[in-house]
Order: structure tokens, then C-alpha cells, then sequence
């Protein structure tokens, strides 16, 4: 069941919201490789994952309303994003070069950086976990800490 967080506790806006991330991450990297619109896969992700039992495990429900944003912003502001990130990489390791997954983590991380109200910590933290969830037990969750942090330092300076 898709709902927004208006109506849930705060522990379970959370989870939401964290949920919400992990999917935006997805759906970003599912667009890149399928060449699928946003409104494709936001409809495949809004009526196929958000709460829905998948391969015999329920899948988190998720907010509606900041994972669309999150997708949508991605998009529509790809390139500031890739043009911070790319700063935020070392000059041997351009945007191109990383791992889809990655990419897809930096432009959905980039979106709460550069547009929202999210607290840089905030959304570094909720990130590096998504990055855990995906690269469990490797070095990729330390590199997006640092990534995400240089990032952060350029879009909002104010909050260090």
C-alpha cells in the first residue's frame, strides 16, 4: 500500500522516506539501462514494490510523493548533479567510469543536496545506507561517505 507520511508515525515516516530512497537509487539505475520513461518506471515501482510481497519477501512501503520527486528531480537536473559529482571525484575516476549503481545513488543524493530541505548529515547518512544495502561488506559505502560529503561541502556550505 503507497501512502504519504502524513498519516504514520515517525518511525514509520522513516522508514518510508528510507525506503523511498532505496527505490529512487533503483529506479534511476533501471532507467539507465532499459531506457525506460519516468513514468514508466514510476508506475512499475508504485504499483510492483512499494509494499508488495516480491519473490516471497514483503517489500517496505515507501512515500509516494519524495520518491517521485526524487526521480524526477534526477532527471530534470542530471547534469548539475553529474557536474557536482564529477568534482567530488578524483580526476581519475570521472562519473562514467564509476558503477551504475553509483551513479544512480550520486543523482538521487544530489537531488536532497542541491533542492530539498534534507540536512546534508542527513542525507549522507540515509545514502551511505543505501550504498550498504547494495554493496554489503565492500569499500563502496566509505567512498560514497566521501563523495557525498565533498558534495554536500559545494551545495550547502552553510551547514558545516
Amino acid at each position: 500500500m503507497t501512502q504519504t507520511t502524513s498519516n504514520v508515525s515517525g518511525n514509520q515516516r522513516r522508514k518510508m522516506r528510507s525506503a523511498s530512497r532505496l527505490y529512487a537509487v533503483q529506479a534511476l539505475f533501471q532507467m539507465e539501462h532499459s531506457s525506460q520513461t519516468i513514468d514508466a518506471v514510476v508506475a512499475e515501482f508504485m504499483h510492483f514494490r512499494f509494499g508488495e510481497t516480491y519473490e516471497g519477501a514483503e517489500m517496505q512501503d515507501g512515500d509516494i510523493d519524495l520518491f517521485k520527486t526524487l526521480v524526477e528531480d534526477a532527471v530534470n537536473h542530471q547534469a548539475k548533479i553529474d557536474q557536482m559529482t564529477d568534482r567530488a571525484l578524483v580526476a581519475r575516476w570521472p562519473l562514467g567510469r564509476i558503477d551504475p549503481t553509483l551513479r544512480a545513488l550520486f543523482r538521487a543524493a544530489g537531488v536532497e543536496l542541491i533542492g530539498r530541505d534534507t540536512p546534508p548529515r542527513v542525507a549522507i547518512t540515509e545514502y551511505v545506507d543505501v550504498a550498504k544495502a547494495f554493496f554489503d561488506g565492500g569499500d563502496e559505502p566509505k567512498f560514497v561517505n566521501a563523495v557525498l560529503d565533498h558534495m554536500a561541502k559545494e551545495a550547502k556550505p552553510e551547514a558545516f
